[in-house]
């Protein structure tokens, strides 16, 4: 039911190092996802893309070095990805946290993300105990299987790494200036 001891340390330490760089980027800070929310700060949008920039380019470096053997693409269920991304917005909206930042604001001392962690838990156990009806019902409405964006266009996929750390370094750049100007404006 579980995995080794070796990997359930790693996932426990990977965890950890997650929610303190969370924290040190402050946002588990409630303010800063509200600011995201409202388009006054971009705190969230910068760490996370970078976040999926420097994830991708692990990820597909240590495929390519061999260090690990395949990638387990997931299927892209178009009618489920969104139901639940939608469900993810909302939750995130209504609460100011999304599930990682909220384990890590409670951390941090917010006990204002207490409620919704518990609901995420309650989610989970909801989702848990539909996921055959979903799987048989939802999921082959618009289902493409395990494609990526490579797949689709014949293209290398570093082709659209590196599409995404310019975009991401472009992302950034623009809202440190548009930071920048707002506190000296």
């Amino acid at each position: 039911m579980f995995a080794d001891w070796t990997t359930l340390l790693l996932g426990g330490l990977t965890g950890l190092v997650f929610g303190f760089l969370l924290q040190k980027g402050k946002v588990t800070r409630y303010e800063t996802i509200v600011g995201q929310f409202l388009l006054r700060d971009f705190t969230v949008l910068k760490v996370m893309l970078t976040a999926v920039a420097v994830g991708a380019v692990g990820i597909y470096g240590m495929l390519q070095l061999g260090m690990i053997d395949t990638l387990h693409i997931k299927a892209a269920h178009v009618v489920a990805n969104l139901a639940g991304g939608l469900i993810f917005g909302v939750g995130m909206a209504v609460l100011g946290y999304c599930p990682g930042t909220g384990v890590a604001a409670i951390g941090d001392g917010a006990k204002d993300a207490v409620p919704g962690v518990l609901g995420m838990l309650v989610g989970a156990a909801i989702f848990a105990e539909a996921s055959p009806w979903i799987s048989r019902v939802v999921q082959p409405i618009g289902s493409l299987g395990k494609v990526s964006f490579a797949d689709l266009t014949g293209l290398s996929v570093w082709v659209f790494v590196a599409a995404l750390l310019l975009g991401t370094a472009v992302m950034v750049l623009i809202f440190r200036r548009r930071s920048e100007s707002a506190t000296t404006g």
